[in-house]
């Protein structure tokens, strides 16, 4: 009796001990709820994040104006032009060379690229948006490929101008504009609503009626289309340059120590996709803008 009793004694001590041993200290949670407390609060720094953020970081605010990287970017690039074509033109000369020749070069290219798309007529009032639009954002796209430390790119002092959607947007917004006002100039607001929904080709009867339903509703599906264009347009641009900058970060990331070696063929590949994406632009616009003011032929007369 006395030896079951000091077993039982033995296995109630045990399990006490046991139960004492797993149940966590009291000071441990003060601790962990201090740190929790912390890091939601900020004062514990987490880990640092390498993406660059999706919109464009604010640097400065003059008299309440704020000013982000990719605005920074966006006037140096003005202002580069801006100063090459007062220095390519300040001195024009009847054989060019050096920067008027370049300068002549790539104006005729452009020309004679957008006339043979969308014809001379068009192309001589619409080039002068069209020719500066493909420059800037060319010009945009290859400075946004910052350096520093290597390849590495940094924030928040530059970012890429084209890597900011509100940039993008105004371009598309600019266009959206231009493209109404070439409308109207060349068919008219009769030929403009002419163009959206009057059926097309010579019908005659209950076709001719089918055929009014069937443009008419083709014509609200373009309606819907063209007002989508500035967001297709924009974002199709700005997902392109920040996937470029953020892939040439990841890139300089992946091997530490080597990753400005890394990253060349990366940097070269986004000098080619930044030329791709100026010639997208231009040509998408410039298309857009050839489809609404293109005149619809007369019928050809019926000879004997």
């Amino acid at each position: 009796m006395t030896s079951a009793l000091a077993l039982a004694r033995f296995v109630v001590l045990s399990a006490g001990a046991l139960f004492a041993t797993a149940e966590p200290s009291p000071q441990a949670f003060p601790a962990n709820a201090s740190v929790v407390e912390q890091k939601t609060q900020g004062l514990v720094p987490e880990s640092e994040d390498h993406g660059l953020s999706p919109k464009a970081v604010e640097i400065a605010r003059p008299f309440g104006f704020p000013i982000t990287n990719s605005m920074v970017v966006s006037w140096v690039v003005a202002v580069g032009l801006i100063v090459f074509a007062q220095l390519a033109t300040r001195s024009m000369q009847q054989v060019p060379k050096g920067a008027q020749n370049f300068l002549e070069f790539l104006v005729d290219g452009l020309y004679r690229f957008l006339a043979g798309i969308i014809g001379p007529h068009l192309t001589e009032r619409t080039f002068w948006f069209f020719a500066t639009i493909f420059i800037f954002i060319l010009s945009a796209n290859w400075i946004g490929l910052k350096t520093a430390h290597g390849f590495v790119i940094r924030e928040p002092l530059l970012r890429g101008a084209n890597a900011d959607v509100n940039m993008t947007l105004a371009m598309a917004l600019v266009f959206f504009a231009g493209w109404i006002v070439w409308a109207f100039r060349e068919v008219g607001v009769k030929g403009f609503f002419k163009e959206l929904f009057a059926p097309k080709g010579e019908s005659t009867g209950v076709l001719k009626v089918l055929m009014v339903v069937v443009f008419f509703a083709a014509g609200c599906l373009e309606v819907v289309s063209i007002l989508f264009r500035p967001i297709s347009l924009s974002f199709r641009l700005y997902g392109n340059i920040f996937a470029g900058e953020n892939l040439l970060e990841a890139m300089s990331k992946l091997v530490p120590g080597f990753g400005w070696l890394v990253s060349i063929p990366f940097y070269f590949l986004e000098l080619i996709m930044g030329l791709v994406q100026a010639l997208v632009f231009m040509l998408l616009t410039a298309v857009f803008t050839m489809l609404i003011c293109q005149h619809e032929e007369a019928p050809a007369s019926a000879h004997d």
